[in-house]
């Protein structure tokens, strides 16, 4: 195989507003040992690639980078010693060393994790950081069981459907809310048993009304700047509240953690071992062949158009599944 392969890549050569996305044309990356390559047919787009592109997230690459974690695409070749995947199989990564926007990929080979077959590559694209985020915060840092409510704070996004799709496999109660009709009729759509609009006034005191007054026993937060507050006074005794995404700085009063004997607690798919992603890629593996995992694609944006998928990831008022770049 020719070392001279070029392909189609999205450089960021520094830190900035969208517009620092650039396609530029980049050598195809060679596996090494215990890495597969990947021709690469989508990749998912994640806010935090917006936080790290902008700079102002605690880790930075090293510039240049090729932003990118999820992608779904087929096994191009192996590097020595690869044993879980082959050549020509369908596969999706939870992450990637050479990055995701680009034609061809490389990750490590645990990272690797075949397509279920009723699953296209733009769904495929869609697993990777929202299921397994919502895996994570769901059984590893809130311990749900079975006959627990879940509040899941917007859940027509990436992460949202996801965590809709699982907690309804898990056996909870699944609460969504969501910013407009169509999201919450999304949110319905992919497990939740009610849905409620975050934008009406009011609208937690119908949370409270459909618990009896009891509250939820575990928040999933996507916006924990605008909605940290109001969670502490919604969860019920003990209850636990997991923080996925923040956009900003928040007041809170302390005491309300004191009389619910409440929990907030972070969730960074970073820290999660070996063994705890092969837990999620089990389950995962399960959900496709048992049909509930069903990955909702919202817009498909060409590579060349990056910027403004980064754009609208972060600026447009109401998710509606994910957006997966195509090559």
């Amino acid at each position: 195989m020719s070392a001279c392969r070029l392909m189609r890549a999205i450089s960021v050569r520094e830190f900035g507003a969208p517009s620092v996305l650039r396609l530029t044309e980049l050598p195809v990356p060679q596996p090494g040992p215990g890495q597969v390559l990947i021709r690469v047919h989508a990749c998912g787009v994640n806010p935090v690639e917006t936080y790290i592109r902008a700079g102002t997230y605690p880790r930075k690459p090293p510039l240049p980078y090729t932003p990118g974690t999820d992608v779904a695409g087929v096994v191009d070749s192996v590097g020595e010693g690869v044993t879980a995947v082959k050549a020509g199989e369908r596969v999706f990564t939870t992450a990637t060393e050479s990055g995701g926007y680009a034609e061809f990929s490389v990750a490590a080979e645990q990272c690797v994790h075949r397509l279920p077959d009723a699953l296209h590559f733009t769904q495929g694209a869609a697993i990777g950081v929202p299921y397994f985020t919502a895996y994570r915060a769901l059984v590893h840092k809130a311990h749900t069981q079975p006959g627990e409510t879940v509040l899941i704070h917007g859940a027509s996004g990436g992460v949202g459907v996801a965590a809709c799709q699982l907690s309804r496999a898990l056996g909870l109660r699944v609460l969504g809310t969501a910013g407009t009709p169509e999201g919450m009729k999304l949110a319905l759509n992919n497990g939740a048993h009610l849905a409620f609009n975050h934008r009406e006034e009011g609208y937690t005191h119908k949370i409270m009304e459909a618990t009896e007054g009891q509250g939820v026993d575990v928040i999933l937060e996507m916006l924990s700047n605008v909605n940290l507050s109001k969670d502490l006074q919604m969860v019920a005794y003990g209850g636990r509240v997991a923080v996925i995404g923040c956009r900003g700085s928040i007041e809170i009063n302390p005491r309300d953690t004191m009389a619910k004997e409440s929990c907030i607690m972070g969730v960074a798919l970073f820290f999660a071992t070996p063994a705890e992603s092969r837990q999620c890629a089990a389950l995962l593996l399960a959900g496709g062949e048992a049909g509930w995992l069903r990955p909702v694609v919202g817009s498909q944006v060409p590579l060349d158009q990056a910027p403004q998928a980064h754009h609208d990831i972060i600026q447009c008022p109401g998710a509606a599944g994910k957006i997966v770049l195509t090559m």
